[in-house]
C-alpha cells in the first residue's frame, strides 16, 4: 500500500474522533472512566471480530513487551492524564493544552529516520492550533491561574503521551495493527480499575444512551485507534499531525448539526484557519499527486 493511501486511512481516525463529543454528550451522565471502560470494551470486540475473520491472525498478538508497553501507555495513559486534567483545571484551559499533541507530533516526527521537518508542516500546525483555540475558547480568550497548576501539568502530560505514542509507533512498524486489540482490552480493564477507585457507577438511562456508548466504542474509541495505528506507521505522520486540528472543528460542526450548539464567528474563522493549515501542511502530497497525473 502506498504512503498516500496509508495517510488517508490514518485520516479516518480524525473523522471518527470528530464524533467523540456527540456520542459522549448523548451517553448521559456516565462518569469518564466508566464510559472509557465500556467504550474500549466495545473497541476490543471490534478487534476480536477482525482476528476471528482472519485465519491465524491471533498469533499477531505475540509481540515484544516494548510494543505492548507503548500501546497501553499511549491509549490508557492519554485518557488517564486528560481526565485527571479535567478534574483539576477548567475544561477550556485543560482541553486547549491537551490539544498541543498534533503540533508535538509534527515536531517530534523530525527525529524519525527518513523524516524532515519543513516550513509548511510548522506553518500548518500553527494555523491549526489557532483554529483549535478559537473552537475551544469560543473566541473569548482564556487565562491560566496558578491554582490550576496540577490540572495544567496533567494536560501537558496527556499531550506528550499521545504525541510520543504516535511518533514512536513508527519504530514498531513491523508490529501488526491487530495488536491494538490487546491495547484496547488493557485500556478497558485499567479504566475499570480507575472507575472502581474514584467514581460512582451510573448506567445508561435508555436505549439511546446505550447506543451512544456502543457508537463510541465502534468509532472514536474503537476503529479510530486501528486506522490511526496504520496511518502513523506507514503514512505521512506530519500531515496526519497537522490535519488532526480539524477534529475539534468537525466535532463542533457535528454538534451544531444535531442541535447541541450554534454557528458563531469563531467557528467560521476556525474553519478557515484549520482548512488553510491542513492544505499548507499537505502541500508536498497534493503537488506530488498532481504531478503523477
Amino acid at each position: 500500500m502506498s504512503r498516500g493511501a496509508s495517510t488517508l486511512i490514518g485520516a479516518i481516525a480524525i473523522l471518527l474522533w470528530s464524533f467523540l463529543a456527540l456520542f459522549a454528550t448523548a451517553s448521559g451522565d456516565i462518569p469518564p472512566f466508566q464510559l472509557n471502560a465500556m467504550a474500549f470494551a466495545v473497541g476490543t470486540v471490534v478487534g476480536i471480530a477482525n482476528l476471528l475473520r482472519t485465519p491465524g491472525a491471533v498469533k499477531n498478538l505475540r509481540q515484544p513487551a516494548k510494543a505492548w508497553a507503548l500501546g497501553i501507555a499511549g491509549l490508557f495513559g492519554y485518557h488517564f492524564f486528560y481526565f485527571t486534567a479535567l478534574r483539576n483545571a477548567p475544561t477550556v484551559d485543560a482541553s486547549l493544552i491537551a490539544y498541543l499533541w498534533p503540533l508535538l507530533i509534527v515536531l517530534f516526527s523530525a527525529l524519525l529516520p527518513g523524516e524532515r521537518l519543513k516550513w509548511q508542516h510548522i506553518a500548518g500546525c500553527i494555523l491549526g492550533l489557532g483554529g483549535a483555540a478559537l473552537i475551544v475558547t469560543g473566541g473569548e480568550g482564556f487565562s491560566f491561574k496558578t491554582e490550576f497548576a496540577v490540572g495544567y501539568f496533567f494536560a501537558i502530560l496527556s499531550a506528550l503521551t499521545w504525541s510520543t505514542y504516535s511518533v514512536l509507533s513508527r519504530r514498531f512498524a513491523e508490529v501488526p495493527t491487530d495488536t491494538v486489540t490487546g491495547f484496547c482490552a488493557a485500556t478497558a480493564l485499567l479504566s475499570l480499575g480507575g472507575h472502581l477507585l474514584w467514581e460512582t457507577t451510573v448506567w445508561p438511562a435508555d436505549q439511546w444512551q446505550w447506543l451512544a456508548v456502543i457508537g463510541l466504542g465502534l468509532g472514536p474509541l474503537g476503529l479510530a485507534f486501528y486506522v490511526w495505528d496504520h496511518g502513523v506507521k506507514h503514512g505521512d505522520i506530519q500531515i496526519l499531525g497537522a490535519a488532526s486540528y480539524s477534529a475539534p472543528l468537525l466535532s463542533t460542526i457535528i454538534l451544531i448539526g444535531f442541535g447541541f450548539g450554534e454557528f458563531t464567528w469563531a467557528v467560521g474563522a476556525a474553519c478557515i484557519l484549520i482548512t488553510l493549515g491542513a492544505v499548507i501542511a499537505s502541500k508536498d502530497m497534493i503537488f506530488r499527486h498532481k504531478n503523477a497525473k
